[in-house]
């Protein structure tokens, strides 16, 4: 395949895609990781409810218990590290098969796939449903992600459709 075809400049965007969505992860971890304390709390207090403004028929939901707030934290990490795994080992995977014919670069698409979709369900679920919905997290000034992990979702969601659907030669 010559270097400047429209399929070999497809192929290497979607390796971008992938790999920028694994730099975001390998970015996310290293926050978390260095500064567990802060994210721990913050994530403790949109469980506790405690700067959610309004809504006071809904505080019934509040979760006060440190280790409950550790522990979906760490399912959080945990998640975002499948994720970024997932998107790396599917950059290397994509990486190596971008000369091969059609179908083994489409197979080489199975980590990038996972990838994107357990980084969806990370914030769609964890952030989006759990932490937005039920505990109220829309309604904080000063504790919300929403915005941010809109975003993520905008993206993981926008790099998966790319990958599948846009012709690779």
């Amino acid at each position: 395949m010559s270097h400047y075809t429209t399929a070999s400049i497809i192929r290497r965007s979607k390796i971008l895609i992938v790999a920028m969505a694994a730099l975001f992860g390998l970015m996310t971890l290293a926050n978390n990781f260095t500064d567990y304390t802060a994210y721990s709390e913050y994530i403790g207090q949109i469980l506790s409810m405690s700067h959610t403004e309004g809504n006071e028929s809904r505080r019934y939901r509040a979760i006060s218990s440190p280790m409950f707030h550790h522990r979906f934290y760490w399912a959080i990490i945990t998640l975002e590290t499948i994720f970024t795994f997932s998107f790396l080992v599917g950059t290397y995977q994509l990486w190596r098969k971008l000369a091969a014919p059609r179908k083994d670069f489409h197979e080489a698409k199975k980590f990038a796939i996972i990838g994107f979709s357990s980084a969806l369900f990370t914030y769609q679920t964890l952030y989006v449903i759990i932490l937005n919905e039920w505990f109220d997290m829309e309604y904080s000034a000063q504790r919300n992600a929403f915005e941010w992990a809109r975003n993520n979702i905008e993206y993981m969601f926008l790099g998966l459709i790319y990958l599948l659907v846009a012709k690779d030669g």
